[in-house]
């Protein structure tokens, strides 16, 4: 059912009232007649005086004249002497006739300005109101996109008549284009009308009646207008009967301007995020570089100059040295696999939409592998795990698990100092699991705390916290292993802190929320093949 137009809807002449103006005539009249014995004629007049004056506020000026003039020759038949005829006698009558169409034609004129001015002001008000709610939803939706609907409604109801939108679709916002071949259709539109859309949308014109542009169009085509270029475009279909067409149009026209100025910045804050990411994509590519460059350099010339000592000199080598340089090229080969490997998972937890391979996972089976790895690098076994006895399963991504605890292990033997133990707690609280790996070591000075997960950090080398002693483990890295630690919390739903223990040392601390372990039927469903 078509919405009425808001000039017929506030504007009180337009509305069928007329039968109350005729009441009003018909009380004047029955007065007259009834109060003739008791009121003089001048009195009597001043009845139908009141009479237009009060139906004036629904008849048109017109019609509230020529009721005052019709009224004048009859209160004249009946009323003036010579009574049943039109002459009249004295010429006071007929300055009191003259007064009362005069003064009644007055009255319904003032009344018929003032009831357009009441008119008026509610209509700038219903259109400003209009605008700010508009605005208003605008403003609190991410993307202006989501409100077409409700503009395409506001439209329909100044206009009383259908609406169809042209908006652009998402490929254009995210790369901040404005010009768009073709988009999303909001309404039925036929060839033509997309058409038309799409030229009013790529020449930022308005077309249609009144327009200068196309004024034999039966619609008028109206683009969502930017600062800079538009963004969409709107057809309204005009109704033959719609009034002062122009304020409508003018009014229309601003409401697709705050759909066009809200598109430009959504594209505009799309584009800027796009380049932020692209930014940030290079960065890291070139910061990974350097750091692939240059602390891969130190291992690899290692093991070459290890392995050229095997190669050239092994006749003269005693068993010993033999095995000190096989001993070398093993420990460089896996630290070069461990920067290898923490500096390609940065990557690619950095990169967007990745997923994860989730899975149900012993707490102590992880912790177990992480202590078998860490074994293997520290001979004197100063990591241990204490658990927990009612640790629930965790769905997680295992190789990152083991991969993240790897590394704050790897971390808190290097950092820990040479003979203090390292410990890997588990327990829950909650709804939540925590994980903790300790250390006794000389901790991380204060102003470095809210910086250690922060990418390429190294706290030693820049604090002088390194013990130069022989026996030194070797503190070696990028300083991207805290951080690849920190990228596979979030890509769990966790978060990882430190925490500063009260007797020296640091415990680095992961928590995530515990999901509700399934069924055993549950789980040979939904166990997700081997990768």
């Amino acid at each position: 059912m078509p919405v009425a137009p808001i000039t017929a809807r506030h504007d009180p002449a337009a509305s069928p009232a007329w039968w109350l103006a005729l009441a009003v005539w018909l009380l004047a009249w029955l007065g007259l007649f009834v109060f003739t014995d008791y009121l003089d004629l001048a009195n009597r007049a001043l009845i139908l005086v009141l009479a237009s004056a009060v139906s004036a506020l629904w008849l048109a000026p017109w019609v509230s004249i020529g009721a005052c003039i019709v009224a004048m020759l009859a209160f004249n038949f009946f009323f003036v002497p010579p009574l049943g005829t039109f002459a009249i006698d004295l010429h006071a009558h007929a300055l009191l006739m003259a007064t009362m169409v005069a003064v009644s034609s007055i009255v319904a004129l003032l009344m018929t300005r003032q009831r357009r001015l009441t008119a008026n002001e509610r209509e700038h008000a219903f259109r400003a109101e209009q605008l700010r709610t508009f605005g208003d939803a605008l403003r609190d939706v991410d993307d202006p996109r989501a409100q077409g609907a409700r503009l395409q409604e506001a439209l329909a109801r100044l206009t009383g008549s259908s609406v169809a939108l042209l908006l652009p679709p998402a490929s254009s916002m995210q790369s901040g284009a404005a010009r768009i071949a073709d988009g999303d259709f909001l309404g039925d539109v036929d060839e033509n009308e997309r058409a038309g859309l799409r030229v009013s949308l790529n020449e930022s014109q308005a077309m249609g009646p009144g327009t200068g542009r196309h004024d034999e169009q039966a619609a008028w085509y109206l683009p969502m207008r930017g600062r800079h270029s538009s963004f969409g475009a709107a057809l309204i279909r005009v109704p033959a009967d719609l009034e002062a067409a122009a304020a409508v149009r003018k009014q229309a026209q601003v409401l697709c301007d705050q759909m066009g100025a809200a598109l430009e910045r959504f594209a505009a804050q799309q584009a800027a995020a796009a380049a932020r990411e692209a930014g940030q994509a290079q960065a890291l590519r070139s910061t990974l570089l350097t750091a692939i460059s240059h602390d891969h350099r130190t291992p690899l010339a290692t093991i070459l100059g290890a392995a050229s000592s095997l190669h050239d000199q092994a006749d003269r080598l005693s068993p010993e040295q033999r095995q000190r340089l096989a001993a070398t090229i093993v420990d460089e080969a896996a630290q070069l696999a461990r920067l290898t490997e923490n500096t390609l998972q940065l990557a690619r937890l950095d990169a967007p939409g990745i997923s994860l391979h989730f899975d149900w996972e012993s707490v102590e089976e992880i912790v177990g592998s992480v202590l078998r790895r860490a074994r293997q690098r520290d001979p004197a076994h100063r990591v241990r795990a204490v658990l927990a006895h009612d640790l629930p399963l965790l769905r997680c991504d295992a190789v990152l698990m083991v991969q993240m605890l790897d590394n704050l292990v790897d971390n808190a033997l290097k950092y820990g100092g040479n003979s203090a133990p390292v410990e890997i707690a588990a327990r829950c609280a909650g709804d939540r699991l925590f994980i903790a790996v300790r250390d006794r070591g000389p901790g991380v000075p204060l102003e470095w705390r809210s910086r250690i997960f922060d990418t390429f950090q190294r706290v030693g080398a820049q604090t002088g916290i390194d013990d130069r002693g022989a026996d030194a483990p070797a503190r070696r890295g990028a300083g991207i292993g805290l951080a690849v630690c920190r990228a596979i919390a979030e890509a769990h739903g966790g978060e990882l802190k430190l925490r500063a223990r009260n007797h020296g040392g640091c415990s680095l601390e992961f928590s995530m929320p515990i999901g509700a372990a399934p069924t055993r039927a549950e789980a040979e469903i939904t166990e997700e093949p081997p990768q």
